[in-house]
């Protein structure tokens, strides 16, 4: 893909002032929250009794919850896979390490911990196969992914600006149905992780509100190729031991479409979020193609509305996931 050398040049305007943004959007280290601030801590004298009240709560969580809460984990997993695309982006310099580079650790670092948090849970939980789990963790690092943008940093932000708002929606329902099944503790590990996921979209979707100041016309082309292209998030190709890629993944979303923790009418409120917070009916200056672009746009959420109001919920399917014991 042939980027518009704009493109590139934005970049480097923008990676001067990496350091404001940090500052923003990221926490600093040392105050903020870790795993071990939501879980028993080994050297604690009530730390048995501790796991066992874990796993009389997660006793109550029905079996397709279980699922989607192993897969959110294993996506969170993934993050070695998601550093590296980020690292690849044109115009973010692996040379150059206080300018994009550090922006991508220091998010990544921060993204570490939804991981490290929600296995160790799920490991207590006495629910789930633990191998069967990590053999899927280890097939979506080895297998990657496709999301459609290349290493072209706009499409790319568009992309992590939905992406990290429809985590949070994940985490943040997914809290919603714990507490509705009275698991406080998991309720509030969701919650603090959804937490993350949108301050991290609100740092993607002020980078395009940059550059959209800056290079309106290139940006618009950009959004409107991945609204074309429909976003894939990144587990795309989960799977269990023995499958084809993507097997897992097809189940997954179905069982999260009918549980309610992430929909399609979700994916379309999304987007049409970004329209509305990018304030695409209202930017100047752009040439024709942006023009075609910006109107491909505008009339694209209620197109997705109504398709989304005719999908409804699917009927569940005799699947099972080797992750629930």
């Amino acid at each position: 893909m042939k980027l518009n050398p704009t493109r590139i040049e934005v970049m480097h305007f923008l990676a001067q002032k990496i350091d404001s943004v940090i500052a923003e959007f990221l926490k600093d280290i040392d105050t903020n929250w870790q795993p071990s601030d939501f879980l028993p801590l080994s050297n604690q004298t009530d730390f048995t009794e501790q796991i066992k009240d874990i796993q009389q709560q997660c006793k109550e969580l029905p079996y397709e919850y279980m699922a989607i809460l192993v897969g959110d984990m294993i996506t969170e997993e993934a993050l070695p896979t998601y550093e590296s695309w980020l690292m690849e982006v044109d115009g973010i310099s692996k040379t150059e390490p206080q300018g994009w580079s550090k922006w991508v650790r220091m998010w990544t670092a921060e993204e570490n911990r939804h991981g490290d948090l929600l296995n160790k849970y799920i490991y207590l939980s006495g629910r789930v196969n633990m191998r069967q789990m990590e053999i899927s963790t280890q097939h979506l690092i080895a297998d990657g992914m496709d999301i459609g943008t290349a290493t072209d940093p706009y499409r790319n932000f568009v992309y992590t600006s939905f992406q990290e708002h429809a985590t949070n929606v994940s985490h943040r329902r997914t809290a919603t149905l714990a507490k509705k099944h009275g698991n406080e503790q998991l309720s509030k590990i969701c919650g603090v992780i959804a937490a993350d996921e949108m301050r991290h979209a609100k740092a993607y979707k002020s980078f395009v509100t940059k550059i959209f100041e800056v290079d309106p016309s290139e940006m618009m082309l950009a959004f409107e190729d991945m609204m074309r292209k429909k976003i894939v998030m990144p587990a795309h190709f989960l799977r269990q031991q023995g499958e084809k890629i993507s097997t897992s993944w097809s189940h997954f979303s179905d069982a999260a479409q009918r549980i309610g923790v992430y929909t399609s009418m979700d994916y379309t409120n999304i987007m049409e979020s970004l329209i509305r917070e990018w304030k695409i009916g209202d930017i100047c200056g752009l040439n024709s193609a942006a023009e075609k672009g910006r109107d491909y746009l505008m009339g694209l959420p209620d197109r997705f509305r109504k398709v989304a109001e005719r999908s409804g919920i699917k009927a569940p399917l005799e699947y099972r996931f080797n992750w629930i014991l």
